[in-house]
């Protein structure tokens, strides 16, 4: 964690619970990187007690609830990190849990925010393009999905995991919209740079190829 983090915890917390929330916070964000949501949540709920005013513990906390699927929960602790910071980082997770709370209307007009804002760095920015067509396509609104996907800044000769996401979400909606032959070829590009991602293989199986 860096410094200025650490600072952010000490002015949250008692001078008497500064190292401990610190410590706390810190395992969070070790458990979270090795895929351990329900250790990171403990963790960091223990982190917030000790110092409930600091973004960087709200913001660990939604992260991991999220991981471990708890969306009311997250929503509720990503929501307190945007309202401590001003900042629209995380709005495709916060969209995300409301999409997974039955809400996707409610999803498109976080994405535009978070797009708008210089500070967002261009993966964050592709993963909100993706959580905003995703929730136009529960609404049955195929073609403004598809063009909400054309909205990501990605190169196709750098292949990162958001743009495999990116092409893995567009043949979703193509295959959703009835369009399998162009799902297919959405489908295939992920195949082709990792047969392993998501369920690319058994989603071409599905459309008969």
């Amino acid at each position: 964690m860096s410094r200025s983090l650490e600072d952010e915890i000490r002015r949250a917390a008692r001078p008497a619970d500064q190292d401990d929330a610190i410590a706390r916070a810190e395992r969070a964000v070790t458990l979270l990187e090795r895929g351990d949501a329900p250790g990171a949540a403990r963790e960091a709920r223990k982190a917030k007690a000790l110092a409930p005013r600091a973004p960087v513990v709200r913001e660990v906390l939604g992260l991991a609830l999220y991981g471990a699927g708890r969306w009311a929960d997250a929503l509720a602790e990503l929501k307190a990190y945007k309202r401590m910071t001003g900042r629209a980082d995380q709005n495709h997770l916060i969209g995300d849990c409301l999409r997974a709370l039955g809400r996707p209307g409610d999803v498109v007009s976080l994405v535009e925010e978070e797009l708008r804002d210089t500070r967002v760095p261009d993966e964050a920015k592709t993963e909100a393009v993706i959580v905003a067509a995703s929730a136009l396509a529960d609404q049955g609104k195929y073609p403004e999905a598809l063009a909400f996907l054309r909205r990501a800044r990605v190169r196709e000769q750098v292949v990162t995991p958001a743009t495999l996401r990116l092409w893995y979400v567009t043949g979703d909606v193509l295959a959703r919209a009835g369009r399998a032959a162009d799902a297919l070829a959405s489908f295939r590009k992920v195949l082709r740079h990792d047969a392993s991602a998501f369920d690319v293989a058994e989603r071409i199986a599905q459309l008969g190829a």
